[in-house]
């Protein structure tokens, strides 16, 4: 097969990134593990085989033709975002400013994000689940940047969308007391007490009120695609998709 038809098997942001500047996001195709995990799994902390993970890290290694191996977080739901090169990677994000330093997350219903300044001189990846969101971490993102958050660039990869992801209300009122906006993008469920949250559109609230508007991406759903996603909510033991970005020299 081919690298372009391998390709198929990864997304590229559609962004007006600029040229240095380049950023994938697997899918759960292309790879060797076998199911539940089938088949491109690159999370060791899911109970995949070790072998298997190895094989598929080098798999997009190779198919995206990284400059490095990617630094793989060990990720909490926390806020906190890394400086890239970096021996601590228990963070949810990483960033960096250096050439041929990639940056990636792992998500499976969580939402991705990838930044980039417009100079293409700073690169970021951030793991957001509601939690992340709700604590603050776009936040925290933007302001790791070194350029003006006018000047920013994000893209919002494959997630659970909003007609999938229900929450109870407890979440609703933490996000709706971060930001009032933010009750447009919960629905009251059919169930008493539980909303769906559409995490897109919260992303965007959180990004545009600290002064991002250049906004991409978020038209996937890691639920309703279980042939190109892997997706916690819909089947419990599943793998993880891998959002990544680096800047060339």
């Amino acid at each position: 097969m081919s690298t372009t038809a391998k390709l198929q098997h990864f997304i590229k942001p559609d962004w007006p990134a600029p040229d240095n500047v380049v950023a994938w996001a697997s899918t759960r195709q292309g790879g060797v593990s076998l199911p539940p995990y089938s088949s491109l799994n690159p999370a060791a902390h899911v109970g995949d085989a070790a072998a298997s993970v190895q094989r598929n890290r080098q798999i997009i290694s190779q198919q995206c033709r990284l400059p490095a191996e990617p630094a793989w977080l060990k990720q909490t739901h926390s806020t906190d975002i890394v400086e890239l090169p970096s021996a601590q990677l228990d963070a949810d994000g990483a960033t960096t400013t250096a050439a041929n330093c990639v940056c990636v997350v792992q998500t499976a219903d969580c939402l991705p994000l990838l930044l980039c300044d417009q100079a293409g001189q700073q690169v970021a990846a951030i793991h957001a689940g509601w939690r992340g969101l709700a604590a603050g971490i776009v936040e925290q993102a933007v302001s790791r940047m070194q350029a003006p958050p006018q000047q920013l660039l994000v893209w919002l990869g494959p997630a659970i969308s909003g007609q999938h992801f229900e929450v109870g209300a407890e979440v609703y009122a933490q996000f709706v007391a971060r930001h009032s906006q933010n009750r447009y993008a919960f629905v009251a469920s059919e169930r008493p007490q539980y909303y769906m949250a559409d995490l897109y559109q919260l992303a965007r609230n959180h990004l545009q009120a600290v002064g991002v508007t250049a906004i991409y991406g978020g038209q996937y759903c890691s639920y309703a695609d279980p042939q190109r996603f892997y997706s916690y909510r819909r089947d419990g033991v599943t793998g993880r998709m891998a959002s990544l970005i680096y800047r060339k020299a």
